[in-house]
């Protein structure tokens, strides 16, 4: 595939780094809260267990 974006060059393929470092960023800080949300939930529920515990 060859494509001649000609004199738009820089900016058609600017706006593509762009965009794909924004998808990049936002999967990373998708995992990250992730992790944090379920180490917060084992936190809780390990409290829980522990008091309704005979």
């Amino acid at each position: 595939m060859n494509v001649d974006l000609g004199s738009y060059a820089t900016y058609v393929l600017s706006a593509y780094g762009v965009s794909l470092a924004l998808l990049v960023a936002i999967c990373w800080a998708s995992i990250v809260r992730s992790r944090r949300v379920k180490r917060n939930l084992a936190a809780v529920e390990a409290r829980v267990m522990s008091r309704s515990a005979p």
